[in-house]
């Protein structure tokens, strides 16, 4: 009896911290912010500009997810992608840039009047993003690879990501398709360390914090973004 009571107590304390947790995605790591080398190419041509296209962001959104280590509760909701845009030659990402409007998070998992408000007004508060301090957020693009053999990424796109005023260089998954004027970018949900950008509030690594208190450090992401052509770079 004994042996099976202990059985179904470590099935229960798995099944707690199985529900909780990271959210998932692919882990992207931070490191430090990056500045993009002069491009090594021949002085340019009306050819080779015409190759050249800058594609004007239309609408934007980065859906996020956040959770606790121990348990169920997570969150979830949007950002706007507010202003930006992408230069491709041919079908390749070759630079850009968007600003995300840190003022317009919003919680999409909980009812208004039921929670909504408070979480939204927490998140934008000194605690998370400091929203009146750093109203924008940034996005710089520095670098772009282009990936084959896999369905849902296209390119991992390289920036500087400048959260809360910190700059950092991440790499996205993403997949970008262009057809006649438009560009679109979708990533697949990847993750980052919230902590990076000097976000600690309910970090595990707060000293005395009770573990059904503790937020994880990771928030996943998935961008998605659409533009239209501009005329080609002069």
């Amino acid at each position: 009896m004994k042996a099976t009571i202990n059985l179904v107590s470590f099935l229960f304390l798995f099944l707690l911290v199985a529900c909780g947790g990271s959210p998932e995605g692919q882990k992207v790591e931070a490191t430090d912010a990056q500045t993009p080398a002069p491009a090594a190419q021949p002085a340019p041509t009306a050819s080779t500009n015409a190759d050249i296209a800058t594609y004007n962001l239309n609408k934007g959104t980065l859906n996020w997810t956040g959770s606790k280590v121990v348990g169920t509760s997570s969150h979830s909701g949007t950002i706007n992608v507010a202003l930006g845009d992408i230069r491709a030659k041919g079908d390749k990402i070759i630079g850009g840039q968007f600003t995300i409007d840190m003022a317009s998070i919003t919680n999409t998992d909980l009812e208004a009047g039921k929670g909504k408000e408070k979480l939204e007004g927490h998140l934008k508060n000194a605690d998370f993003f400091d929203v009146a301090a750093h109203p924008i957020a940034t996005f710089v693009m520095t670098g772009a690879t282009p990936v084959t053999g896999q369905a849902d990424v296209t390119h991992n796109i390289t920036g500087n990501l400048t959260l809360k005023g910190i700059s950092k260089s991440i790499t996205i998954p993403a997949n970008v398709a262009i057809v006649e004027n438009k560009l679109t970018a979708v990533s697949p949900s990847f993750v980052i360390d919230r902590t990076q950008w000097g976000i600690e509030y309910g970090s595990g690594s707060i000293v005395g914090l009770a573990k059904d208190k503790v937020i994880s450090n990771d928030i996943a992401l998935v961008l998605n973004v659409e533009a239209t052509a501009n005329a080609p770079v002069q």
